[in-house]
């Protein structure tokens, strides 16, 4: 037995110390050369140690912290990463991805982390509840309430992740579980796991996360999921035959245990049958697939596998791919030069082309050759390289291994079809994807294709000419939108911004009185006590402003020298303004009536203060709603709460307004939300 004390250990980082390889340690080998690096995989790890260092430690020390300040935490951790990445991109080589690979992997991961943290200050509250949707007016005179909120779960987020990402696959699911306030115990795969690692370290070196917050393991669970329960979550990224397994697992389903699979997919692109050869849809669309071929030597949950034609062009595109696929240069990720470096391993190039042999007994291989293909650079005999390979299937409605076999490398298969129902019914046949994309200038051919077939994808990419130069690409998973897609996808979802953090909470429907309510979610809601007694709002700085503390002004008299005064000097000469007799034959006005954004203009004149003060600017206003129409000769009066707070950067909040506009009747006539800049 060979000599492997030599080899660099991969260790796990388990309730505060690191743990090395244990006995059953596997070898990791270079993509690149073959040659031993690694050691991994430590022995069966202590459940109870990693689940109680997060759920006493970590969990308490999250949920203690507002949205804000993990969403703070998650930023500067990402610029933490960004400032030594180096280290990553070095290691990462050797898993046989290029620089420009690193750049999806690492830089994404980075990139990831930065839009939930953005969105974390944006969309959320600066405080511990999660507001999720408007309040519910449950009784007749709004003494009785509802309102859904979300909460961390207090279990452990357990995130069991591919090869592929062993950054990226990473970061895009801890984000999230940060902002939560959910503890991570990370489970990368053992073929990448010395990356994964290396990351793990530079995130505990930063310190800037609560102890206990992240732990990792890199071998095998052990019977870690057998522990877990309803406050638990499960986050699989891999293949259909793995995901199965662990959610079959008696506990997890005893327990309702969320569990939530990124699975492998058959991900197609289709050419819309407007995109002839001579367009640049056509050129778009040939550029993508390659694209989608060799990045990361096809190694991609996103990848194109399936590549769907207008059967008059299915010789036009072969010919223009197969040209676009022979200029990539495959070889040492290292250098400059390649275009395509290798497969992370002997074992995953040997599964790639026994997949190639199922579908070449439905498809003819029309480009790429494994048994005869140059390899730049030196010392690579036993480096896991391919080229890559295009099928043709000249008959896909006859075909069973090209809808539900996939080669996870730089394979994919040219089909043809005949109209754009037929494109769609192919699309369908691989039963679940996370991506589908169409390549199209006609908005017929998108609505049909989305009508037709986007129950069948988690995300549906549209390109031509008009967006070409702005869009991110077929493969690009971004965090503001939702990853994964039902049936063979796995039927989860990641990212989707805050989406994605609620994956990692609970709602919960909360009824009682308006104070009640108000007091639990740290926001003013319509019923609650309003405060009165305390000066101006407009003249307290941020600081001093309380949600509930209000200003009552008016009335103020509706003349029909105002209306037509505001009509003739904005223009809006609507006959339900100037009119008594056409107004009348409304039947939502009683004849004559003010304009709206006259009463929004009258309620501002009566609740701002004049004089300089914290009030810096206006910044928007929200669901606004005309309630009563207001005749001349009707009096108005106008109702401004603190509603909810939010800091922002530097000197400033926001504070969000409730404004209730009122007749003479005390019945409301206008209702919005109102946003400013404070000081603080």
């Amino acid at each position: 037995m060979p000599d492997t004390s030599a080899l660099t250990a991969v260790h796990s980082f388990i309730a505060g110390r690191w743990i090395p390889p244990g006995g059953e340690a596997r070898i990791i080998q270079s993509a690149i050369t073959g040659a031993p690096l690694y050691r991994a995989g430590s022995d069966a790890p202590d459940a109870a140690a990693i689940l109680g260092w997060a759920t006493d430690k970590g969990g308490p020390a999250l949920r203690a912290m507002t949205f804000h300040d993990r969403a703070r935490m998650v930023k500067a951790l990402a610029l933490w990463l960004k400032e030594h990445r180096q280290q990553l991109y070095d290691l990462s080589f050797d898993t046989g991805a290029t620089q420009k690979d690193h750049l999806i992997d690492v830089d994404g991961g980075i990139g990831t982390m930065l839009v939930f943290a953005s969105k974390g200050r944006r969309e959320m509250p600066a405080g511990q509840v999660y507001i999720d949707g408007a309040a519910e007016q449950i009784s007749r005179t709004g003494t009785f309430m509802g309102q859904h909120i979300a909460v961390p779960l207090q279990g452990v987020a357990v995130q069991i992740n591919a090869f592929n990402f062993p950054v990226w696959g990473m970061l895009e699911k801890l984000a999230p579980a940060l902002i939560a306030g959910v503890p991570s115990v990370v489970k990368p795969a053992t073929a990448t796991s010395y990356v994964t690692e290396a990351c793990i370290r530079l995130i505990l070196q930063s310190g800037l996360l609560p102890e206990g917050a992240v732990q990792l393991i890199t071998g095998g669970t052990g019977d870690m999921l057998d522990h877990l329960g309803g406050q638990d979550v499960v986050s699989f990224t891999g293949s259909a035959k793995t995901a199965l397994k662990l959610r079959s697992n008696p506990r997890l389903l005893a327990g309702a245990t969320r569990f939530t699979a990124e699975q492998d997919s058959l991900n197609a692109s289709v050419l819309g049958t407007d995109a002839g050869p001579g367009t640049p849809e056509f050129d778009l669309f040939v550029k993508e697939v390659h694209r989608e071929m060799t990045v990361k030597a096809g190694q991609k949950c996103t990848a194109i596998r399936r590549v769907m034609v207008p059967e008059r062009h299915v010789e036009a595109v072969i010919s223009a791919l197969s040209g676009r696929l022979a200029t990539t240069t495959v070889g040492d990720p290292r250098l400059d030069t390649t275009g395509m470096g290798a497969l992370v391993s002997q074992e995953q190039k040997s599964d790639v082309l026994s997949k190639c042999t199922q579908l070449g007994k439905e498809a003819e291989r029309v480009f790429g050759d494994p048994e005869s293909f140059s390899v730049e650079g030196e010392n690579l005999q036993k480096g896991a390289f391919l080229p890559p390979m295009l099928f043709y299937c000249t008959a896909p409605d006859d075909a069973a291994h090209l809808h539900d076999t996939e080669a996870f490398g730089p394979v994919a298969t040219v089909m043809g079809y005949r109209n754009t129902a037929h494109a769609a019914r192919l699309l369908n046949r691989g039963k679940g994807s996370l991506v589908a994309s169409v390549f199209t200038g006609d908005p017929e051919v998108a609505r049909e294709i989305t009508l037709a077939s986007a129950a069948f994808h988690g995300r549906l990419y549209f390109n031509n000419r008009a967006s070409m130069a702005e869009a991110t690409g077929h493969g690009a998973p971004l965090p503001h939108m939702i990853h994964g897609g039902p049936g063979r996808a796995g039927g989860g979802e990641e990212l989707g911004g805050v989406r994605g953090v609620l994956h990692y909470m609970q709602r919960t429907a909360i009824q009682g009185s308006p104070d009640i309510i108000s007091g639990i979610t740290g926001q003013w809601m319509p019923g609650a006590t309003e405060d009165q007694s305390k000066p101006h709002p407009f003249t307290r700085p941020f600081g001093d402003l309380a949600p509930g503390d209000t200003l009552t002004a008016g009335p103020r008299r509706i003349t029909t020298e105002d209306i037509e005064t505001f009509a003739h000097f904005t223009g809006d000469m609507f006959y339900a303004h100037m009119d008594e007799t056409t107004a009348a034959a409304n039947p939502f006005f009683p004849g004559r009536v003010a304009h709206g954004y006259l009463l929004l203009s009258f309620a501002a004149g009566m609740f701002v203060h004049p004089d300089p003060g914290p009030v810096l600017a206006n910044t928007g206003l929200d669901s606004l709603r005309f309630r009563a129409p207001v005749s001349p000769g009707d009096e108005i009066s106008v109702t401004l709460t603190v509603k909810a707070k939010t800091p922002r950067t530097g000197d400033y909040g926001e504070v969000r307004w409730h404004v209730k506009l009122t007749n003479a009747d005390d019945a409301t006539v206008a209702e919005y939300d109102l946003l400013t800049m404070n000081a603080v």
